[in-house]
């Protein structure tokens, strides 16, 4: 270990002097920008009933100018504090109201000049959609009346969305219960003026706290000042024509739950003492039930704060926890309480017991079922049925359960015991419904038949289907295969009492669309939306699911898109760009398995490569990058070599296809991505060239665990050691592009990582050049930025690969 202590700290200190370079956002060329504002087709929601489509529109990507709106980062929180909503928020701008089967739709009135939408959420009967609008002085609520297609605000700008849970319906569909802001709120201390009172300090009392490394944690008492005037909420009734009472006092309510007979209320508070170690949903909390008019029924939980659990992804703290609704029943609470102690290293017959406990909440609860994994959740059908479901990360096992909730005592029989990363395994999803309560239960006919809607995937490709089960004998019948030969057909809900299945079908240069189909009956589908594919440049690309082997055996694929226009007979050779993200496996079987299919559009969001196959290049996207470790071996003992045999094996089957010149191949990579790219180019000598955004670079600054490693660092220090390209920078002789968002709020992905990355690059020599985006974050919103950064790797590639001698 000391040998890697000492060539940690030899690296940082080699002088961090750099070079700056003044440079104004740049757009790409006109092929690559010609896709960028390409508009983005709505979003839509379809009533249960099937008589109403609403399309909410936006604009797919911000301005650098609302990303420089006031921000303060708290407790894991992003916040803007003057509008008073998540700084971050993804706005819709326009709302089209459709009836199903007409053309047309209707504008809906109401809306502000520059709307920002958000929260959407139905009326009990989805007659009406509340939401949220943000001006510029704060948030108010609209409530859009379907038939009309009249949006009307029933609130002032103060309504307060800084945390979940903004708008709640009451049972009866005519008033709403809103977070909004306190008489009583403290102006907002400044914290880059605010003169200390004294030093922050942190103390631990001897027990491990192994927590990996969260961003925007509060740091000091201002923090935790700010913080707590912007969570503080007062709870408000609020009726259709804006009338509104005081239903609670101010607090910090994070959660907020009806339940399904609307006759209680659910809240979950947050309480002091804060944490400058973790995010606020580790805060101390309270968990507390009231009547509809307000009144209390019961304190149900306090939770203290959590800031030491057992080592591991699985692990969890004792007691109740997981408070929850039961779906079929008026007003009946479930709750998990651990019987492993929390710790995953503890050897018991079951990890977790569920409980129920009815109205009025009084006692401890009834003990229904427990679990060997541990507990994820219920899927409730009626008085005598329910399907269970857990997960176990370790050896990636889950299990379903079927039992009879109100007789506990004959036991829950496992009807699935699989490898969750098993996708050709994989039985599909149980079809829920809406009940009379609004809540979401398992659809079942009335002999208790349910139905599963499955992805499909096989070894011979892609065929999503609906099978119904009978829960009495576990017997499958299959309904409905898609089997269209040169699309694909997303099975998105099924109604078997109505015999209507929703599909969304779509192809390589064929934009997804909505239809309804029928199973029994078999009637033609009918359209339900007619959206055109906006990226004309490239929807005669040639697209392709590749499919070869590694060297040792494990079968790899990839979808493989060939320059515009490329002739296919000459089999010119041509520059490409891979671009991949790895994933750790605990067997090869799983690992071999292809879920791509070329029949899936083409979409070139802003994180894609897909953009240059306007520039002359093949490329080859979402590469299978498996990172395996069988039995007792970790996936990450063997990272590199995996690595670098997953890249080996992709360059080498399109080079046998004849396509590709091994000489001009560069690498991309986002995030866990990027850290592969950095690792590729600094222990091959594969690539010409490399991109790499928004990665972790040193493993020691993610000292307690990254991506699915759990061991920290003390552990397995050679594992850390091994797997930094910031301990191997000498070896970098490839040019290598870093790009980072300055406000990266990613756990483990600093800014700093990049920053200090490219200095020891720089101090050895390295071809590298550092873009540091302002005001991102892990994921890059702002169109200027986007523009920037296609631009960026647009010239690199240009320099170092397509032009490469």
């Amino acid at each position: 270990m000391k040998n890697y202590l000492w060539v940690f700290w030899t690296i940082l200190s080699i002088c961090f002097v750099q070079a700056q370079e003044k440079l104004s956002y740049q757009k790409p060329s006109e092929e690559i920008l010609e896709l960028v504002n390409a508009p983005l087709a709505p979003s839509v929601l379809i009533t249960d009933d099937g008589k109403y489509m609403v399309l909410l529109y936006r604009d797919y990507y911000k301005t650098i100018a609302e990303l420089s709106e006031t921000e303060l980062r708290l407790a894991g929180l992003r916040i803007n504090p003057k509008t008073n909503i998540g700084s971050r928020t993804n706005y819709y701008n326009n709302i089209i109201v459709k009836e199903v089967g007409n053309n047309e739709g209707t504008q809906v009135q109401g809306l502000s000049e520059n709307p920002r939408l958000a929260n959407f959420n139905w009326s009990p009967d989805q007659s009406k959609i509340a939401f949220t609008n943000t001006t510029s002085n704060g948030v108010e609520v609209m409530v859009l009346d379907l038939k009309s297609a009249k949006a009307t605000a029933i609130t002032e700008t103060n309504v307060n969305a800084n945390m979940r849970d903004i708008i709640n319906w009451f049972k009866d569909g005519e008033s709403v219960l809103v977070k909004m802001l306190p008489d009583d709120r403290k102006p907002l201390i400044n914290t880059n003026e605010a003169v200390p009172e004294g030093p922050t300090i942190s103390t631990n009392d001897g027990k491990k706290a192994q927590n990996r490394t969260y961003q925007d944690l509060l740091k000091n008492p201002n923090d935790e000042f700010n913080f707590e005037q912007l969570a503080r909420s007062e709870l408000y009734k609020v009726q259709m024509d804006g009338t509104k009472t005081k239903w609670k006092d101010a607090d910090l309510y994070t959660s907020i739950s009806f339940s399904p007979d609307g006759e209680y209320v659910m809240t979950v508070t947050l309480d002091k003492p804060f944490s400058y170690l973790v995010p606020y949903y580790r805060f101390p909390n309270t968990t507390t039930v009231y009547k509809k008019d307000g009144s209390k029924v019961k304190t149900l939980l306090e939770v203290p704060l959590i800031e030491d659990l057992p080592k591991g992804f699985m692990a969890e703290r004792t007691g109740m926890r997981d408070i929850s609704w039961r779906n079929d029943k008026p007003a009946t609470i479930i709750y998990v309480e651990a019987l492993d102690g929390g710790d995953p290293e503890n050897e018991v017959d079951y990890r977790d017991e569920v409980f129920q406990l009815e109205a009025p909440f009084d006692g401890k609860g009834e003990s229904i079922l427990k679990t060997k994994n541990r507990f994820s959740y219920i899927q409730w059908g009626n008085d005598d049925l329910a399907i269970a479901h857990d997960r176990w990360w370790n050896d990636r096992n889950t299990k379903t359960y079927l039992f009879d909730p109100s007789n506990p005592s004959a036991g829950a029989k496992i009807i699935e015991d699989r490898n969750y990363q098993d996708v050709y395994s994989d039985p599909g999803n149980f079809v829920t419904k809406r009940n009379e309560n609004g809540s979401w239960v398992l659809s079942l006919d009335k002999n208790n038949n349910a139905y599963l809607i499955g992805d499909g995937y096989t070894e011979e490709g892609q065929f999503p289907f609906v099978d119904k089960i009978n829960l009495e004998n576990l017997k499958k019948t299959r309904l409905y295969t898609s089997k269209l030969e040169d699309k694909l057909e997303n099975l998105i809900e099924y109604d078997p009492k109505k015999d209507q299945l929703l599909v969304r079908i779509e192809s390589a240069n064929e934009y997804p669309n909505y239809y309804y189909k029928s199973l029994i009956k078999r009637r033609g589908p009918v359209q339900l939306t007619n959206f055109e594919n906006p990226y004309k440049s490239i929807q005669n690309v040639h697209k392709e699911v590749i499919t070869y082997k590694r060297d040792d055996g494990l079968e790899l694929s990839g979808t493989l898109y060939l320059p515009v226009g490329y002739d296919m007979e000459k089999k010119e050779k041509m520059p490409m760009i891979l671009w991949a993200y790895p994933r750790e496996y605990k067997d090869k079987n799983s690992a071999s398995q292809n879920t791509s299919n070329p029949n899936e559009f083409t979409y070139p969001y802003w994180g894609s490569p897909i953009y240059w196959v306007t520039k002359g290049y093949v490329v080859l996207d979402d590469a299978a990058f498996p990172i395996i470790g069988e039995g007792d071996e970790q996936p990450n003992d063997t990272f590199r070599s995996q690595l670098v045999a997953n890249a080996k094996a992709a360059i080498d089957a399109v080079d046998e296809l004849g396509y590709v010149d091994t000489e001009r191949v560069a690498v991309g990579g986002h995030s866990y991505g990027a850290f592969m790219v950095a690792n590729l180019l600094s222990h091959s000598d594969l690539f010409a060239a490399g991109i790499a955004r928004s990665g972790a670079y040193n493993r020691t600054l993610t000292p307690f665990g990254f991506q699915s490693e759990e061991r920290n660092y003390w552990e397995a220090p050679e594992v850390y050691y091994t797997m930094s390209p910031f301990m191997h920078s000498e070896k970098m002789k490839t040019p290598l592009l870093l790009i980072h968002g300055e406000a990266d709020n990613n756990s483990g992905t600093y800014p700093m990582q990049s920053e200090r990355y490219f200095n020891a690059l720089k101090g050895l020599g390295a071809t590298v050049r550092l873009v540091m985006l302002p005001k991102e974050s892990h994921g890059y919103r702002a169109k200027e930025s986007i523009l920037h950064l296609l631009w960026e790797q647009d010239q690199w590639l240009d320099k170092y690969v397509k032009q490469k001698k």
